[in-house]
């Protein structure tokens, strides 16, 4: 147990989770160990989700309390108080939206690291079965050379030296030496069943992450649409996009919670796993596996010997003697049974194969090799994949804390602008600062009528040549349009619709300017005063 935790040892953040309480659906005390068969334990999981739905359903009911309250409340407020209120509304979308991107980018890591966890993992279980699967052939190979392919050549070798006793008694060795073989091999486990059971557990968790990274990469792209369309309808002030804004947003806060759900309760149970591993693998191996082979993989310590060690040994001096007693029979039988040249030489060939493949089981069998496999695999689950499942945590909680903002604020946008365009219905839609009649002017424009402007002093002509052009009947006073011309370089001008005496507000002058005209107009209708009456 100590040499395991000098190796790994648990992040903080997995203790911290270990200690969440783990409680049962009755409120009672749950035992922390991961154990996912338990019904007990699945229940403390479960009950974490429930938290989660709680905190959604008292998110709902504050939505519901406020919308109420801001719809039976209302005040009559002033116009600056409506700007500030409008300022205030779009500040606040701004905000939200800016801590909704934020929550994205949060999202987007954590994402990327559970993935590179999970497949971090499904990669240690593939080279974990490989090398199970090759322990599992040799194993098989070198007894299938020992049973079937060395009894044919002692079988041949028993008729050729029949009348030899010595050489017979040599083969009988031979036979007990490749017994003693195959019974030593048969010590070595059987991995077929565990890479079964690994094979199809790397299966459904890569098909199970692939589904849960496609959904996390859609709920992100859906809050950045969901952001956008809350963006064009403020600046818009499009009522259609703010109800489409207000529609998806409530989805996506429902996704956002039941996403925090799933993401609490794995996190907690894989930090469960990750604060004592050893432990439940060797609960889960204990009717597949010796306790002593399992100890072996998991902890690799020095200090533990192989359980295989001896085997291997014994494998290695039998085989060393068969070898040595089929040099002697090539030496000494060859040159009086010539036919059995060959039957001797294949069994030499089969035997140093038989020796490299002893060599390569020894390094197979080794505990290093799986036993990187095994930090690699904790590696994945409970370094990148708690800390991706934190960060996905932390997404959750700022999306669901944005998109409320975003639901309490649309329905006082909402508000603004019904308020607005009331604000522009009292207005005369002849007023030409009526933003609405600018508006229509601008996508109307007047095609009958145009402004003419007629002078009687020209540089190009005479005076008698350009006629003015017939006058509308005013009540405006005459004296009014005589200062105009003065203004205007002493000559009479004629429009339309003139500036003076239809409503519009006055422009402003300074003390000076305004004693300045009215010296000038009094100076130049004095000659007029008794042709034209005031």
């Amino acid at each position: 147990m100590p040499a395991a935790r000098v190796e790994y040892i648990a992040p903080w953040w997995v203790v911290w989770l270990h200690r969440v309480p783990h409680l049962g659906l009755r409120l009672q005390r749950v035992d922390s160990t991961f154990n996912p068969r338990d019904e007990s334990y699945q229940e403390s999981l479960l009950f974490l989700g429930l938290v989660a739905a709680v905190c959604l359903g008292l998110n709902l009911i504050f939505l519901v309390v406020y919308l109420v309250c801001m719809c039976c409340c209302r005040r009559d407020d002033t116009v600056q108080t409506k700007q500030r209120n409008s300022c205030c509304v779009t500040w606040t979308a701004v905000v939200a939206g800016l801590v909704c991107c934020a929550a994205v980018g949060i999202g987007f890591y954590g994402n990327s690291e559970t993935n590179d966890g999970v497949h971090q993992l499904i990669y240690s279980l593939d080279n974990a079965n490989h090398t199970f699967s090759g322990i599992d052939a040799l194993v098989s190979g070198t007894t299938q050379k020992m049973k079937v392919d060395l009894e044919q050549h002692l079988d041949r070798l028993s008729e050729i030296f029949a009348t030899r006793g010595d050489y017979i008694q040599t083969l009988k060795f031979m036979q007990q030496l490749a017994s003693n073989i195959i019974a030593q091999l048969s010590g070595v486990p059987v991995w077929r069943e565990l890479t079964a059971q690994m094979t199809e557990l790397a299966d459904q968790t890569g098909y199970v992450e692939y589904y849960r990274w496609l959904s996390y990469l859609l709920l992100f792209i859906l809050d950045l649409v969901i952001c956008l369309i809350a963006c064009l309808g403020l600046a818009k002030r499009s009522r259609c996009l703010l109800a489409s804004m207000l529609c998806c947003g409530m989805l996506a806060l429902l996704l956002s919670w039941t996403s925090l759900a799933a993401d609490t309760a794995a996190a907690v149970g894989t930090s469960d796993f990750c604060v004592a591993p050893d432990t439940f693998i060797l609960n889960i191996t204990e009717g597949q596996l010796s306790t002593e082979v399992t100890r072996y993989y998991l902890y690799c310590s020095q200090s533990v010997r192989s359980p295989f060690q001896q085997a291997l040994t014994t494998f290695q001096r039998s085989l060393t003697t068969m070898q040595i007693q089929v040099v002697g029979l090539l030496q000494f039988a060859v040159p009086l049974f010539p036919t059995a040249e060959k039957d001797l030489l294949r069994i030499q060939l089969l035997l140093n194969s038989t020796e490299s493949s002893l060599h390569q089981l020894t390094a197979m069998l080794d505990c290093r090799g799986l036993h990187k496999d095994y930090l690699d695999a904790l590696a994945g689950v409970c370094y990148d994949g708690v800390e991706g499942l934190l960060y996905l945590g932390l997404f959750s909680l700022l999306a669901a804390l944005a998109f409320s903002t975003m639901i309490c604020a649309g329905p006082r946008a909402w508000k603004h602008f019904i308020t607005r365009g009331r604000d522009y219905e009292d207005i005369d839609d002849d007023d030409p600062f009526n933003p609405q009649a600018r508006r229509i002017a601008v996508h109307n424009p007047p095609r009958g009528q145009l402004p003419s402007f007629c002078s009687y002093s020209s540089g190009l002509g005479s005076q008698t040549s350009l006629q003015p052009p017939t006058q509308t009947i005013s009540n405006t006073p005459v004296s009014e349009y005589m200062n105009q011309a003065v203004l205007f370089g002493g000559n009479p001008r004629y429009e339309n619709m003139p500036l003076i005496g239809r409503g519009s507000p006055p422009p402003t002058y300074s003390p000076s300017m305004r004693a300045t005209y009215l010296s000038v107009a009094d100076e130049h209708l004095w000659p007029y005063r008794n042709e034209l009456p005031a």
